[in-house]
């Protein structure tokens, strides 16, 4: 058996005795409280493609090579819809092979923990963990439990988990904090490589983005190498506002959600007309927070992933974001290149050879595309959601937008219905 055989045995071995130690049930990645609805499209079966470079096979983080994502979704009567997006930078034990990264601010209002050490270090030692504002401590404290029984982390005191949230609060009971440990451990030990659900799922259970159902995204493109080429790949979990804009159409302008919510009277109150009711008026337009983690396999140092990462914004700006105020927007950027793998045991001087600055315009350019395709396709693959105290969050009706779409001269020539 190789080494790389029995590590995977081993972890698999070790996270689930982790797992079984509760008798809490993990639930499944299908859509939370939501209606059932015919299959939903990505971007680009509506004709939307941003940029110049072609996607990878599956149009998704995964797409780079080692890239492993595991989603769990919280489902419980009518006010818990949440859950848990992990994303694996490697294959192997990533505290004993550290790959570069780094963390953007673009609007500090969250909680994202493990920040300073990766902008201090320049690497990254744990996967990533996405979930709810409330949960983010207990993410934590399972990601650490996950590493610690890692086969080689016997003696390992010090661990920087990394986990990045966003307030669910709307549809979601975040107060009850219901992600448990066991949750995170089940996303950790699912994630695999491959295609990976989008919509309302893990950590995009319960978030809203642009007054409509928003979600977990992804997308990838792949650039010039040579004869082969870079891949890039781009994950969000959108929860934030603004004004809708797709391919460049305001269809914050046309399209607007319909649902309301009412506030039940107490018992023997006489009826009141309620407070503002609608979705948009509950929920404010511009707040909100969006998490994006970027993979790539290109050889880029941590000062380079820095720059990489900031371009990341401009394509969430394409898609109407205004970076309000109330907003947590992060970029999460990691390289997997293996000359950036920081092992234990190597040399106290280390060469490593990087791309050019001269040759990163075009990963810059497929940083925005992707991760506004990824904007687009989370919103897109969402369905509606009931929640909280009868709140809900609707789907964006695809054949309507499509109809904008055409109008401007962009979207499907084909007849859509749901």
């Amino acid at each position: 058996m190789t080494d790389s055989k029995m590590f995977n045995r081993a972890v698999s071995i070790a996270t689930v005795l982790l797992f079984l130690t509760s008798a809490h049930p993990v639930f499944s990645q299908s859509a939370p409280g939501s209606s059932v609805q015919a299959t939903r499209p990505r971007a680009r079966s509506l004709g939307i493609h941003p940029g110049i470079y072609e996607p990878g096979k599956l149009n998704a983080i995964t797409d780079v090579k080692g890239v492993r994502v595991g989603q769990v979704t919280r489902v419980e009567g009518e006010n818990v819809r949440t859950g848990v997006t992990a994303i694996f930078p490697t294959p192997d034990n990533p505290f004993k092979n550290k790959l570069a990264a780094a963390i953007v601010v673009g609007n500090g209002f969250g909680k994202l923990i493990g920040f300073t050490q990766v902008n201090e270090l320049g690497e990254m030692e744990t996967p990533i963990v996405l979930t709810n504002t409330l949960s983010v401590w207990t993410a934590a404290d399972a990601v650490v439990d996950y590493m610690l029984s890692l086969p080689g982390n016997e003696d390992v005191r010090s661990i920087n988990p990394i986990v990045g949230e966003t307030n669910d609060g709307y549809l979601n009971d975040i107060r009850g904090r219901h992600i448990l440990k066991q949750d995170v451990l089940e996303a950790l030990r699912s994630a695999k490589d491959g295609p990976l659900e989008e919509g309302s799922v893990g950590a995009g259970a319960g978030t809203v983005a642009f007054q409509w159902k928003g979600g977990i995204g992804t997308s990838s493109r792949l650039l010039p190498r040579g004869e082969s080429r870079y891949t890039l790949g781009a994950l969000v979990q959108t929860n934030f506002g603004g004004h809708l804009t797709i391919d460049g159409v305001p269809i914050w302008q046309e399209l607007k959600p319909q649902a309301a919510i009412r506030q039940p009277s107490q018992p023997g109150s006489p009826t009141k007309v309620p407070a503002p009711t609608t979705i948009s008026e509950s929920v404010s337009s511009a707040d909100g927070s969006c998490m994006i983690v970027l993979a790539t396999d290109a050889p880029l140092d941590a000062r380079q992933l820095t720059r990489l990462a900031r371009r990341a914004f401009a394509g969430m700006a394409r898609t109407g974001s205004t970076f309000s105020n109330g907003s947590g927007d992060y970029v999460i950027a990691f390289s997997t290149a293996p000359e950036f793998l920081s092992a234990s045991g190597k040399a106290s001087i280390t060469a490593r050879v990087t791309l050019h600055d001269d040759d990163l315009s075009p990963f810059f350019e497929a940083a925005e595309d992707a991760t506004e395709e990824a904007i687009y396709n989370s919103l897109l693959q969402a369905a509606t959601v009931h929640g909280r105290d009868g709140h809900v969050a609707e789907a964006i009706p695809i054949g309507a937008l499509n109809h904008i779409l055409n109008k401007f001269g962009r979207g499907s020539e084909q007849p859509l219905d749901h």
